[in-house]
C-alpha cells in the first residue's frame, strides 16, 4: 500500500467517520519535509475557519509563563504506515509579546507529523483528516496524505465535489453518496421503465449529450450567474478563472449528472436481461461491465480536453481574436495558431497556443514547434513541479494559468517569469504586442 494508499483503502476511513477536513497542501505545508534541516513549521497550518470550528480537540494553556500560547497534545493515526503518533496544535496569539511593535497574528501550526509521508508530493497534493465516532488504537483522529497526480486524487475530488478553487474545508462523509433527490428520481424512472419493459428506450435517451451542447449549457449557466452577455476576455476580469469554473464545475456537474442516467441504466440492462438472477447476471456479465466502467473513465478524461478547448475558443471568439484551430501543419496539430496557419508558414509573428488540462510529460513534444513560432501552453493543472516549470523556460515554452492558479500557495507558479496569467496573455501578448490579431470593430 505504501504512504499513498489506494482508493479502497481510503474510503473505509472515511465512511467510519463523524467528519473530514480537507486540505490542498501549501508549499510550506510540504517543504518541511524536503528539507535536511528541521525546521521551524515540520508540519501543516490549519486555517482559521477550521481552527475556530469544533473539529480539532480543545486548545489550552499549558505554560503560565507564555499566555498567548495555547496548545493541545492528542495522538493520531496514520492508516497508511499503522502508526499511532502524538501529534501536536499550537496557537501563538501574538509574535513577540511585550515587544512595543508586536503584531498580534492567527496561527495554528500541527506538528507532530510522519515525515516520509510528506516527501517529494506533488504540487497541490492533499491531506485527508477523519474524526472518529469510535478510537482506533486511541486515536480519535486518522490521517491520509494523497499525492495530486495519482488517481486517488481524482477520486477525491469526485466524490466530495472539490470546486475548481479549493484550498480546504470540513465534510459530511455523507457526501459520498449522489445527491438524494436526483438518485430517487432516477430509481423511480429506471424501476418505472423495467417494469414497462422500455429500458431500451430509456438508454436511448440517456444518450451522453455531445461536447459541443456541454460546453453551450455550462457557458449559458456562467454567464447567467454573472450577469454577463459574453465571454469577452477583455472585458472579464479575470478570464482564467472563468475557463477553470466553467470546465471543472459548471460543465462537469452537468456532465456528471447525464452520465449517471446513461451508466446506471446500462448496468440495469446487464443485470436484468432475459429476467435471469442479477448475481448470475452479474457474474457472466462482469467483462461487459468492466468495458462500461473503463469507457466511462475514458470518457470523462477525453471530455475534459475537449471543455477547456471549448471555453479558451470561446473566449477568442467573443474577443474577435483572429485564429485558426486544430490547424495541421508540419505532421502536427496544434489547438490554436493565431492568426493563422499561413502566417506561421511564413514564419511571421504567428503564436502557437496548445491546452493540456493535465500535463505531466506531454508538454516535451510542443519543443518540436519551437522553430515555427511563439509557444505558449495553456492549463489549469495547479499540480506541475517547479523543475518542470523551469525545463519548460529552458525550451521558450510559456504556461498560461488561470489567475487565482497563478498567486495560488498551493501550486509552484508564483516564482516562475515564464507563467503568465489569461488576464496577461489577453492583455499584453494579444492586444500590447501584436494588436492585428484583433479584428476591428
Amino acid at each position: 500500500m505504501g504512504f499513498h494508499p489506494e482508493w479502497n483503502g481510503i474510503a473505509p476511513w472515511i465512511k467510519r467517520s463523524e467528519q473530514i477536513f480537507i486540505k490542498k497542501l501549501s508549499r510550506n505545508d510540504t517543504s518541511w519535509a524536503d528539507s535536511a534541516r528541521n525546521g521551524h513549521q515540520n508540519g501543516f497550518f490549519v486555517p482559521r475557519p477550521i481552527a475556530e470550528s469544533d473539529f480539532f480537540p480543545k486548545l489550552k494553556n499549558s505554560n503560565p509563563d507564555k499566555p498567548h500560547i495555547f496548545d493541545v497534545e492528542y495522538p493520531t493515526f496514520w492508516p497508511a504506515s499503522g502508526e499511532v503518533r502524538t501529534s501536536t496544535i499550537k496557537y501563538f496569539s501574538m509574535r513577540s509579546p511585550g515587544k512595543v511593535n508586536a503584531r498580534p497574528r492567527y496561527e495554528w501550526q500541527h506538528t507532530g507529523m510522519p515525515k516520509e509521508q510528506f516527501q517529494a508530493l506533488s504540487p497541490a497534493s492533499l491531506l485527508l483528516i477523519g474524526r472518529l465516532g469510535h478510537a482506533v488504537s486511541g486515536a480519535s483522529y486518522w490521517f491520509m496524505v494523497v499525492d495530486s497526480v495519482s488517481e486517488e486524487a481524482e477520486i477525491i475530488e469526485t466524490a466530495f465535489e472539490l470546486d475548481a478553487d479549493f484550498h480546504y474545508g470540513l465534510f459530511d462523509p455523507a457526501l459520498l453518496e449522489a445527491p438524494a433527490s436526483a438518485t430517487d428520481q432516477l430509481i423511480v424512472e429506471l424501476a418505472q421503465a423495467i417494469k414497462d419493459g422500455t429500458l431500451e428506450q430509456f438508454i436511448r435517451r440517456q444518450a451522453l449529450p455531445p461536447p459541443e451542447t456541454l460546453a453551450t449549457q455550462a457557458q449559458a449557466e456562467w454567464l447567467k450567474e454573472n450577469g454577463l452577455t459574453d465571454m469577452n476576455p477583455f472585458s472579464v476580469s479575470h478570464p482564467g478563472d472563468a475557463v477553470m469554473r466553467i470546465s471543472r464545475d459548471i460543465e462537469y456537474a452537468i456532465y456528471k449528472q447525464a452520465e449517471l442516467r446513461f451508466r446506471a441504466a446500462q448496468v440495469a440492462r446487464i443485470l436484468l436481461q432475459g429476467g435471469a438472477d442479477p448475481v448470475a447476471n452479474l457474474v457472466r456479465g462482469f467483462a461487459e461491465l468492466d468495458s462500461i466502467y473503463l469507457s466511462a473513465a475514458q470518457t470523462r478524461k477525453s471530455r475534459a480536453g475537449l471543455s477547456f478547448e471549448h471555453h479558451v475558443g470561446r473566449l477568442f471568439r467573443d474577443g474577435r481574436v483572429r485564429y485558426e484551430a486544430q490547424a495541421v501543419f508540419g505532421g502536427r496539430r496544434p489547438d490554436f495558431v493565431l492568426p493563422d496557419v499561413e502566417e506561421l508558414n511564413a514564419k511571421g509573428d504567428a503564436v502557437i497556443v496548445s491546452l493540456k488540462t493535465t500535463l505531466r510529460e506531454r508538454w516535451k513534444q510542443l519543443a518540436l514547434e519551437k522553430p515555427f513560432g511563439v509557444i505558449f501552453l495553456a492549463t489549469v493543472d495547479d499540480r506541475v513541479s517547479g523543475e518542470a516549470i523551469d525545463e519548460m523556460g529552458r525550451n521558450a515554452i510559456s504556461l498560461v494559468v488561470p489567475e487565482s492558479l497563478k498567486k495560488a500557495k498551493e501550486s509552484a507558479y508564483d516564482d516562475f517569469s515564464n507563467v503568465i496569467t489569461f488576464r496577461q496573455f489577453f492583455d499584453d501578448e494579444v492586444k500590447s504586442k501584436r494588436p492585428t490579431l484583433i479584428f476591428p470593430l
